[in-house]
């Protein structure tokens, strides 16, 4: 075969994969038999290792996954991925559809769907073929897993009809129940840890470095949020619709999965119905989301700075279940803060076997008044964290004695020590205390601090124990001899984790002051503290006034960051760690202008030209300070589409200026 006749073999193969793929796996319509498919697509195989040149990104032949990924690129969303408020309250929901009619004039329509418990997912489509897919995140940034997305049967990779030339469609990735099950099933067969539930093995799955692994999981998808600038519909369910004419898995009306209505009463039939027969669904749901159907109203309603004033989720009331309370027993964080932990006879609750619960405090322990032996009434807190929520005083044995909480460090017997206006207790052996120790060191190479690869939780508690660490600043002084002779570790584990340290110099100096660990000096504090103090030196040595001084840090912050370094062993590390080549000055970026110095603005809205990020960089680069809150002291307000009301209301009030996008870029020029 030549190459032009390659070039017509490909292209037929591949529209008739990809129409297959959508018989099956969307339609659920068998066109050919599993023998005739894999021949197929072994034909395409050959043809694409013939004529590398010809294989396309979006081949049919890239379900089957094999790109390793050693890290996962973060990319800003073009339309924020913002998060529904919550509630369990059909009261709520009422006073919410009340509130939207007064808002917004005429008839409204909604659109009630099922909130799927998965992984939410952003998909971009470009002339109608697949380009990225990016997980949440944060709501502003997420992470590119597309390599991952392509090998999930139920996401086309070119679409079919009349699609948008550019657009962005939003869903669910998620197991079914039988594909959840056959998995734990494989590996209860090979003598593997369970997973836990489906909705944290999905988003494991969806991470994972290996795609091969991923497209032999069997994931799935629902696809149902349409984003896009010109999009060839007025409202939410006409978009869906149309998504699942271009080929995507949508909801169903005719599985009652979605459905549009005028009413409130309509509204709560579907509450209802589902709230009877979500055990008779396929996967796991944890209530239901309703929508203002029509894109011009969603934009009057706007958003606050979390959530869409348009939309609302109704969570299903949590499953409780009761559990025999064994023993409690004591965990030491890394800042000496012991927390209560309830070991309870395992128990299934949400689709989990229960055997653990936080009990958080002393005082929840007292206001529990839990004795020896209690049967306890235990609950997921946000469906998430199991909680214990009360005793079951008619099972309480007559001599059962109250448990009371310790007065020693459970891990160094150092008597605890409670500080007022606190509800922990605290170890104040944080110099000698293993857990403490570890888990400073922990913290230290986490993600969001210095973000070493090759080196875990385990790995730093080995490293320990086997006394080659006792702080961050050693693992800069740690040989490849001393590492590949531990257990479980070899040449290539080794070598790893000397790379990932090596690359973690370059981290830049607001994550390396996070990651010291200071008391209350969160993420975002610290970026703060860095670029007003600009270097380790003048923090260590900065007044108290001169500390309160800086954004959002307050009297216990500061006297936080003093006591640190009043430590000569936190002294020292920080000399060891400055031995080792991190950063520790921020580097000073060159002004483009000073337009902007000494005025406060704020970003509200979505716009057309720059995303947020990059409009508050460029007030920044321009001598301007980024403020979340409209006040008197404001000197304006930069305006994209859907600010919300109650922000434009404020700034009226107060005689803010607003300018738009392009006044804002013609201020700067």
């Amino acid at each position: 075969m030549d190459r032009k006749e390659a070039v017509k073999r490909i292209e037929d193969l591949t529209k008739e994969l990809n129409h297959y793929n959508h018989q099956y796996y969307i339609e659920n319509v068998s066109e050919v038999s599993d023998f005739e498919y894999d021949q197929r697509l072994k034909e395409l195989q050959d043809l694409e290792n013939k004529f590398p040149e010809l294989a396309a990104a979006n081949s049919p032949t890239k379900r089957v996954g094999g790109d390793i990924t050693k890290k996962f690129q973060t990319v800003k969303h073009d339309f924020p991925m913002l998060s529904l408020s919550n509630t369990y309250s059909e009261e709520e929901i009422v006073e919410w559809e009340n509130r939207v009619k007064k808002l917004v004039p005429g008839k409204v329509n909604y659109v009630c769907e099922l909130k799927y418990d998965g992984v939410a997912i952003g998909i971009r489509y470009e002339n109608g073929a697949l380009v990225q897919a990016v997980t949440r995140g944060d709501g502003t940034q997420g992470e590119d897993v597309s390599a991952n997305v392509k090998t999930i049967r139920t996401i086309p990779l070119k679409l079919k009809g009349n699609y948008p030339e550019s657009f962005e469609i939003r869903g669910e990735i998620f197991f079914t129940l039988d594909s959840f099950n056959a998995l734990n099933k494989l590996r209860e067969l090979a003598g593997e840890e369970l997973f836990a539930n489906p909705r944290n093995s999905a988003s494991g799955t969806l991470k994972m470095q290996d795609s091969k692994v991923v497209a032999e999981r069997g994931l799935d998808c629902f696809l149902y949020g349409v984003y896009g600038r010109d999009l060839p519909a007025e409202g939410h369910f006409e978009s869906v619709l149309n998504a699942g004419e271009w080929g995507f898995k949508i909801p169903r009306v005719e599985k009652k999965y979605l459905k549009k209505t005028d009413s409130i009463e309509g509204i709560m039939e579907f509450i209802h119905y589902w709230d009877e027969h979500r055990v008779d669904l396929p996967l796991e749901i944890d209530g239901i989301v309703i929508k203002v159907d029509d894109y011009s109203q969603q934009e009057e309603l706007g958003s606050t700075a979390k959530s869409p004033r348009w939309a609302i989720a109704y969570k299903f009331k949590t499953e409780q279940a009761s559990a025999k309370l064994e023993v409690v027993t004591y965990q030491v964080g890394r800042t000496g803060a012991v927390t209560p932990v309830a070991n309870l006879s395992p128990v299934s609750l949400g689709g989990t076997i229960v055997r653990r619960a936080s009990l958080y405090n002393e005082d929840q322990m007292n206001k529990l008044d839990l004795h020896e032996n209690d049967t306890v009434y235990v609950e997921k807190g946000g469906e998430i964290i199991p909680k214990i929520v009360g005793v079951d005083l008619t099972q309480r044995a007559e001599n059962a004695e109250k448990i009371k909480f310790i007065s020693n460090c459970p891990e160094c017997d150092e008597p605890l020590k409670r500080l007022e206006g606190e509800a922990h207790h605290y170890c104040q052996n944080d110099l000698g205390c293993p857990p403490q120790i570890t888990g400073r060191i922990i913290h230290f190479i986490s993600r969001k601090a210095m973000d070493i690869e090759g080196i875990g939780s385990e790995t730093v508690e080995q490293l320990f124990a086997e006394g080659l660490i006792h702080n961050s600043a050693d693992l800069y002084t740690l040989t490849f001899e001393q590492i590949a002779g531990l257990e479980r570790m070899g040449d290539k584990s080794a070598n790893n984790l000397l790379k990932g340290l090596e690359d973690s110099k370059k981290i830049p100096f607001e994550r390396v002051l996070f990651a010291l660990g200071i008391r209350h000096v969160g993420e975002t504090v610290a970026k703060k503290i860095a670029k007003a103090l600009k270097n380790i030196d003048t923090i260590q040595k900065a007044s108290f006034d001169e500390l309160i001084a800086i954004d959002e840090v307050g009297e216990v912050i500061a006297i936080a960051i003093q006591q640190h370094f009043l430590q000569e062993e936190n002294i020292q590390i920080v000399e060891g760690l400055k031995s080792a080549g991190l950063q520790f000055e921020i580097e000073e970026k060159e002004l483009d202008s000073a337009v902007l110095e000494g005025k406060s603005i704020v970003v509200s809205g979505v716009f057309q030209t720059l995303s947020r990020k990059e409009l508050k960089e460029a007030i920044e680069a321009n001598g301007g300070k980024n403020v979340g809150s409209i006040s008197s002291k404001t000197s304006f307000i930069v305006a994209g589409e859907n600010m919300g009301p109650a922000k434009l209301e404020k700034a009226e009030k107060l005689g803010v200026e607003i300018l738009s996008e392009a006044e804002f870029m013609e201020m700067i020029k």
